[in-house]
């Protein structure tokens, strides 16, 4: 069956980061310390947060532009110089500089992952006010460090399509069509710290009592290999994943969104 994409052109206003993977093997341990020896380690850089959610997007065909708090220190020169060929980006000023997140992996499994770099997004700038006063298409990547917020009077006045949360984020504005929370997000957003037990009976309810907190049309409840649950409120709607891929699984959450 052929499937129509749509290639409305697409805003994505959130928290860019920098990844980093060194992926290499391990088979020993350190003499001085009981922890993996990691060798022959391969470097690779991508768009992380709302960079790799507007990045895939933009992969796909679809015209993207980003407005996310990218400097002018290493980090962020290098995510210019790898969103650059796909899509339109509208820097915030930051304080601080990009935050990176490198991970560690043997047989492409994480070790440890080291963090650095806490910007956050300082203030909103005209032209990014009016690229997002006049989107079509919205999707919202929040990951805590202020770009949402810095623009939640726009986004307020123009309820976007998609907003996908973090736990350090602030919650979606009301009338946003679709908010996209992992299991454990949806947990611990939901009022008095989530319904009791787990499965999917307990994430019905999650879900159902976050469209009426949040005053939002719809929220998915992404499941990993299980699928999807889909509320409105009500009759909550469970959509099983086509296919199940074992391996990594960074991203897929913004893949989601994105899509």
């Amino acid at each position: 069956m052929a499937v129509r994409t749509d290639r409305t052109p697409l805003v994505v206003v959130g928290d860019a980061l920098l990844d980093r993977d060194l992926t290499g093997t391990a088979d020993r341990l350190a003499p001085d310390a009981p922890v993996p020896v990691v060798q022959e380690c391969a470097e690779r850089i991508r768009p992380g947060g709302a960079a790799l959610a507007a990045y895939l997007a933009a992969r796909d065909g679809r015209e993207v532009t980003l407005i996310a708090g990218v400097g002018e220190d290493p980090a962020g020169l290098a995510l210019r110089e790898l969103l650059a060929p796909w899509l339109k980006l509208i820097p915030l000023p930051l304080t601080g500089t990009v935050p990176e997140k490198t991970r560690v992996l043997a047989q492409d499994r994480p070790v440890v992952r080291l963090d650095r770099g806490g910007g956050r997004v300082r203030e909103a700038t005209d032209e990014a006010r009016d690229a997002l006063g006049c989107a079509r298409a919205v999707l919202v990547s929040d990951y805590g460090r202020g770009a949402a917020d810095a623009l939640r009077d726009v986004l307020a006045a123009r309820p976007p399509l998609v907003w996908d949360p973090h736990p350090r984020g602030g919650p979606p504005v009301p009338g946003t069509r679709l908010v996209t929370p992992a299991e454990k997000e949806a947990h611990g957003f939901a009022p008095s710290e989530g319904r009791p037990g787990g499965g999917l009976r307990a994430t019905a309810l999650n879900a159902a009592a976050l469209v009426r907190d949040w005053r939002v049309a719809a929220v998915t409840v992404t499941l990993g290999s299980r699928g999807a649950l889909l509320s409105y409120g009500e009759h909550p709607l469970l959509v099983p994943a086509p296919a199940a891929h074992h391996g990594d699984s960074c991203g897929a959450g913004d893949r989601f969104a994105a899509t």
